[in-house]
């Protein structure tokens, strides 16, 4: 019986060392990844929902409401409280004024003066009336963690390239420790962590050779729209997307991209609904919402609001954003790529205009727009790099958005 024998060739051993090379740096990091979340799990369940941070009332007392009245519990008056809940929240804070509700944080009378209502949206409220009164914070952000913590190791173990393994690595385990600093600082930074990273995952993927391109516009912008449901500043989040598709239309002028930006349009509005609802309640007006004072004042310059933002830990997540934008405009090799880091580039230029002119500072304002601009990057720099995205053939229907601003009128 005659065998034969086949050796490797240098240049396949030589491909499996890296491949084996590269399984154990993806099982390193995973092991490393879940060490994290479950240190942060630890730490979650040690909470309590009493820290004395205002806005913690109002986020309690919409999903009081929720659990209370079901979808009635859009109303937040002051009227509806009969059973002592407020009451009750304010004076474990050992809040100065716990007995005059009319005195709560976080509310505000109406324009009418009719009635008194909480200023905050009800997407957060939502979310923590899923969980049983009394043991709401901790299974919310322990469930935060988990998606982050998938989404972390999604963007390892789909990295094909030493370069991008090392991106998705050092991000993913920053992304991880992200979800109890800041984001324990208001409890609407939870979801609002949860809904950037799946916004990037569906925007690389429009960007990055998808097919259903017009689905895939419509779950974007319904996450969009959600988005403004746990804190409305994150509405500010859609401009680049907006920005991006609106130039598109104005250069290509035909029916493609007419209907994807209409399609963004409509599916934002679709997601926006919730807030919508909310502002008629309680305003009486879909387009009026409760807030007031600083929250609504003009726009203005405030040196101590800039020096705040460049002093703040926000501000190096900037800068890595910013540079990792222009890397990957500088060599990405798909057009498509080229395409999207111009959209992350508007979008990161609005926002941070909108946060250094407004005259309130908190360290988590600019961490939606920097954790959706850096998952976008990551998951831009992973998918393009892939043999699957850069083998990929196909002829959808339409222009594709790397093809939107590239062509010119006919």
């Amino acid at each position: 019986m005659l065998f034969l024998y086949r050796r490797r060739s240098p240049f396949q051993a030589t491909r499996l060392a890296r491949q084996t090379r590269m399984r154990a740096v993806k099982v390193f990091f995973s092991i490393l990844f879940l060490a994290i979340l479950a240190s942060n799990v630890r730490s979650i369940s040690h909470w309590t929902e009493s820290r004395g941070v205002y806005d913690d009332i109002c986020y309690l007392r919409q999903a009081h409401l929720f659990q209370r009245f079901g979808w009635q519990g859009f109303d937040t008056s002051l009227a509806r409280e009969t059973d002592g809940y407020l009451v009750g929240k304010l004076r474990s804070i050992s809040y100065p004024n716990w007995s005059d509700t009319t005195r709560a944080p976080c509310h505000t009378e109406t324009a009418d003066g009719r009635k008194s209502v909480m200023t905050p949206p009800p997407g957060t409220g939502f979310v923590l009336a899923l969980f049983p009164e009394g043991f709401q914070v901790v299974p919310l952000y322990a469930l935060a963690n988990v998606i982050i913590a998938a989404f972390a190791l999604y963007g390892v173990w789909r990295a094909r390239e030493s370069a991008s393994l090392a991106l998705a690595a050092v991000f993913g385990a920053l992304s991880i420790y992200f979800m109890i600093n800041p984001t324990k600082a208001s409890y609407s930074m939870a979801p609002t962590m949860v809904v950037c990273a799946l916004i990037a995952l569906f925007t690389a993927r429009l960007f990055v050779g998808e097919s259903r391109r017009l689905l895939v516009i419509a779950v974007i912008g319904v996450l969009l729209g959600l988005s403004a449901s746990f804190r409305i500043a994150n509405v500010v989040l859609t401009a680049g997307y907006f920005l991006f598709f609106g130039l598109s239309f104005l250069i290509r002028r035909n029916r493609e991209s007419f209907v994807s930006g209409l399609a963004l349009g409509l599916a934002f509005l679709v997601g926006l609904l919730p807030v919508l609802a909310a502002n008629l309640v309680n305003s009486g007006n879909p387009l009026v919402s409760a807030y007031g004072g600083q929250d609504t004042a003009a726009p203005h310059l405030d040196p101590a609001v800039l020096r705040a933002y460049l002093s703040d830990t926000q501000f190096p997540l900037v800068v890595i954003a910013c540079a990792w934008t222009a890397l990957l405009w500088r060599f990405a090799t798909q057009a498509g790529v080229r395409q999207l880091t111009l959209l992350v580039a508007g979008n990161l230029a609005l926002n941070l205009a909108f946060f250094a002119t407004h005259p309130v500072f908190t360290q988590y304002y600019v961490i939606p727009i920097a954790m959706l601009s850096l998952w976008t990057l990551l998951f831009a720099t992973i998918l393009s790099r892939s043999p699957a995205a850069s083998s990929a053939r196909y002829e959808p229907d339409g222009p594709q958005p790397a093809e939107m601003l590239s062509r010119s009128p006919r």
